[in-house]
């Protein structure tokens, strides 16, 4: 058998299901979107650079699946709403959503600039309100379908990032709201909040952030950071039937970290909870990150 995405789901699971993945060219959203087309959805790949979304809709066919790509500024309304109605008369409908794009970066709260507050408040919650909005209206309003949103361990305060703090907490509450609001109409609206997730956005941060990130995000309760794989098979739970029951809920993937009181508590080095990593095409994390992450 030819190597593939070894996910843990029924194969088929997904088969006839339109997924739009944001954000879907790098990361955890370039997992999921592998993920969900090995299940048998057709997954559409939205973002603002359209290489990365070629480059993973092309790795997709090659491990015989099928992946569109969209361009989508998640920041423009119009735009937003524009794709989206493209996407369901390409496609003929739109089951599930995830909204997977965003963007901050790491700065002490006062020496953010309100560009850059503003950049990634438009970013992170006005845009996951414009796609959530555009897909009920154009599709899910008449047919119901599962939004899943990716948020972040925010629970005690996000220092050296209160922008994307504040934006991803107003998701977890605009999930509660649409949940309620749109659960007549068959729709389910959920979210993921990953911990330390060995993951390629990890490059993205200046070497200082790496190397204080790689001394602290270990020392949580599980004793090593979390892999793609194990935010997809959350967010693919979330579509499946089997969350049928669920929503309004945000479902947290960090290892526990969320429950410490403070970031820094020591934890005893352990191998116990080994890493589940289902993704054959995985991005090699950098090199102060490897080690200790486990096998699947």
């Amino acid at each position: 058998m030819s190597a593939g995405f070894r996910s843990i789901f029924a194969p088929g699971l997904l088969s006839g299901q339109v997924v739009l993945v944001t954000g879907g060219g790098t990361g955890i959203g370039r997992c999921i979107a592998h993920e969900a087309a090995s299940l048998g959805a057709t997954v559409v790949l939205a973002g603002r650079r359209v290489e990365p979304l070629e480059a993973v809709a092309a790795e997709i066919a090659a491990s015989g699946g099928q992946a569109a790509t969209q361009a989508l500024n998640i920041r423009d309304d119009e735009a937003v709403d524009a794709a989206i109605r493209e996407i369901v008369a390409r496609h003929g409908r739109l089951d599930v959503v995830v909204n997977n794009a965003g963007g901050q970066f790491a700065s002490p709260a006062a020496m953010i600039r309100p560009k850059g507050w503003r950049a990634v408040i438009d970013t992170n919650l006005n845009g996951t309100f414009y796609v959530c909005q555009a897909a009920f209206t154009h599709w899910m309003a008449s047919h119901g379908g599962s939004i899943i949103s990716i948020v972040a361990d925010m629970w005690n305060g996000f220092p050296g990032m209160a922008h994307t703090g504040a934006a991803r907490a107003a998701v977890v509450n605009l999930t509660k709201t649409l949940a309620i609001e749109w659960a007549s109409c068959g729709v389910r609206v959920n979210a993921v909040a990953p911990g330390f997730i060995l993951s390629s956005g990890l490059a993205n941060y200046p070497d200082a952030v790496q190397e204080v990130a790689a001394e602290v995000m270990p020392k949580n309760p599980s004793a090593r950071l979390g892999t793609e794989s194990e935010v997809s098979a959350a967010v693919v739970f979330l579509m499946s039937p089997a969350a049928a029951y669920i929503t309004g809920e945000t479902v947290r993937v960090d290892g526990g970290a969320s429950l410490q009181k403070q970031a820094l508590l020591p934890m005893p080095s352990h191998e116990r909870l080994p890493a589940w990593d289902g993704f054959h095409l995985a991005a090699a994390p950098p090199p102060r990150f490897r080690g200790g992450s486990g096998e699947g």
